[in-house]
Order: structure tokens, then sequence, then C-alpha cells
């Protein structure tokens, strides 16, 4: 017998889990075998390559990966610049890997930041990326509207010093609502990202542009409305001149008047998260 938490059945909230999850291993799995003289390129294709030897046949999106200044988009201006390029990784160098896996029918967008050996600033933004979950879940369970949200995390982020990066992002997002798709063996894929997926974010954007929301949480004002029940992908992006860090999970949404089950992370076992409890203990 399967229970529900704010309208979720157990066995949905297991499956996104799950390649949540597997998104994690894969980037945690391709950071450690990352060396001098890696490119971009290189990195990208291991993440496919380990993803696939473990079943997965469709993408939200291809894996990208950036290196150095590029993790914080210096001088990026078109989207072909996101795509993955020749950098090649050095010592001390920063390093974000971004893939979003389908597994199953269930998508999951995942974004990891490491660095290349030590370096005191990205130690310090991975650690101040704490505060923008905190204070995302806090006022998304407040019901403040996206783009109110969005305009605290931006204050949040002047007030570390930092500079936000997310606002490069094709309309400036720093979240997407996701959906299961129908499990095939192979999905086709436009300019990196998949058909099925694109399919089901255009399908919401038509039917919340009827409705007066958006699956685009942005700082524009389409994204004026309170938070829509469902899964969001959240990668607030913090830049300090030429290095950036990231993280990218779900988020579960609910129409529950409970507080706590009105809004929730779908897993607190993650890295960033994990490393956070061991610099509290």
């Amino acid at each position: 017998m399967t229970s529900a938490v704010g309208g979720w059945q157990d066995t949905e909230l297991r499956g996104f889990r799950e390649v949540q999850r597997l998104g994690y291993e894969c980037a945690e799995a391709v950071a450690a075998r990352l060396r001098p003289g890696v490119t971009e390129r290189e990195a990208a294709r291991m993440q496919r390559e380990w993803l696939r030897e473990r079943g997965v046949r469709d993408w939200f999106h291809l894996p990208f990966a950036w290196f150095g200044d590029r993790t914080a988009f210096v001088g990026f201006r078109v989207p072909l610049q996101f795509f993955p390029t020749n950098r090649r990784l050095e010592p001390g160098m920063p390093f974000i890997l971004d893939l979003a896996p389908v597994f199953k029918g269930y998508p999951a967008d995942v974004g990891y930041a490491g660095c290349l050996g030590p370096n005191a600033l990205h130690e310090r933004l991975l650690t101040d990326l704490r505060e923008h979950r905190e204070l995302i879940l806090r006022e998304v369970r407040e019901r403040r509207t996206l783009r109110e949200i969005y305009t605290d995390v931006d204050r949040l982020m002047a007030r570390q010093g930092y500079a936000n990066r997310h606002r490069a992002y094709p309309f400036g997002v720093i979240a997407h609502r996701v959906h299961r798709v129908r499990e095939r063996r192979w999905s086709p894929r436009l300019f990196g990202f998949g058909t099925q997926s694109l399919k089901g974010l255009a399908s919401d954007a038509v039917r919340g542009h009827r409705e007066g929301w958006s699956p685009l949480w942005s700082p524009h004002r389409f994204s004026d409305h309170p938070p829509r029940p469902g899964l969001w992908a959240v990668e607030p992006h913090l830049g300090f001149r030429g290095t950036g860090a990231k993280f990218e999970e779900l988020l579960v949404v609910t129409d529950s008047r409970d507080p706590e089950e009105s809004a929730f992370w779908l897993d607190d076992d993650l890295p960033h998260v994990r490393r956070w409890n061991e610099e509290g203990s």
C-alpha cells in the first residue's frame, strides 16, 4: 500500500529521487576522474558514457561541463557558449558538471560544483549556497511569488558580495518545472535537449499562459505568481569574478496547507547537503 505526501504518491517521488541520485552519483564519479588537461567536451562525454552504461537512454538535456571562468559564464552572450568546449582543466580550477538524465520515464536536472585542488574562494561560494537553499524553501512555503523569491535571492547574493549568474541562462531562469515522460529506448534531441521533455515544458507554457502562470521561474512579469504545484529543478548560481558555483536539485511543491508538506526538497542526502552538515558538525 502506498502513502501520499502533499498529494504525491511515494512511488512517484521514489522514481524522481532515484534518477536524481543517479545523476549525482555520475557527477561525483566523473569529478573523481578529472585531471589536468581534460577538456570540457571530454568531461561531458564521460558523463554521457557513465549514464548510458547504467541504462539512461533519454535526456532532459545532454551533460554540460564548464571549467575556470566559464563556471561564472564570463563573456557569455549567446546560448551556444553554454555547450562544452576544448577548455582544459588546470590545477586549482573550479568546474561545474550539469546533467539531466531521464530514467524509467523520470527526469532530473543536476548541478555539481567542484574544484581541481584547493581553492579558498570556491570553498566560500559552496558554503554560502546553503543560505540560498534555506531561503528558497522558506519563501516557497510562505507562498511568495516566484518573482519575489527571485528578487530575494538576488538581494542575498548582493549581501554576500556575489553576482547572480543564473541570470545568464535563457530568460534568466533560476528554475523550471519537470514532468514524467513516456519511457522510450531512444528519444530524438533538439540542440542537445530531449524532445519529450521539451514538449512537456512547451505544453506547460501554453497552459500556463492561459491560466496566468509559467513553468519558468524568472525575474520577469510572467513569473509574478505563487509557486505552481509540481517538481521544480532549482539552481541558484553564484559568481565572483571568474569563479562560479551552484547546486541544482528538485523541489517538490504541493497544494497542502501543512507548511512542511506544502514544499520540501526531494532529497536531503546529496553531496552539497552532506558537505554543509559536515561543516556544521
